[in-house]
């Protein structure tokens, strides 16, 4: 059993800044890609950032220049430095990470229980 704790949500003013974290347990042999997602109410569930094992990585257009994602492979965690934030940003955020829970194992998707975010104007 893969477990992610999120942490680091809460109010903050436009403007502002958060820095989202996420520690993965339990049964883990191998993580490949970690990233976060948000889903706002109302809306779908939609991809802010992700990042490879290597580092690479990806972000939504709408947070380019302003979200940074960071990993520590040792720790199994992922990052989300999120600045300049805007009302529109206001979501509950979810940790994803993409792995296996035995060497035999087919790749899956685990799930955090999600941080809320919320940016007031």
């Amino acid at each position: 059993q893969v477990q992610l704790v999120e942490s680091g949500g809460g109010l903050v003013q436009a403007g502002g800044s958060l820095r989202l974290s996420c520690i993965a347990s339990g049964s883990i042999f191998s993580i490949n890609a970690m990233g976060w997602y948000r889903q706002a109410p109302g809306k779908q569930r939609e991809l802010v950032a992700v990042i490879t094992r290597g580092g690479s990585t990806n972000y939504a257009d709408s947070v380019k220049g302003r979200f940074t994602i960071s990993r520590d492979n040792a720790k199994k965690s992922v990052f989300l430095q999120m600045n300049s934030l805007k009302p529109e940003d206001t979501a509950v955020y979810y940790c994803n990470a993409r792995g296996r829970s035995r060497w035999y194992a087919n790749e899956d998707d685990y799930w955090g229980q999600g941080t809320q975010v919320t940016v007031s104007s």
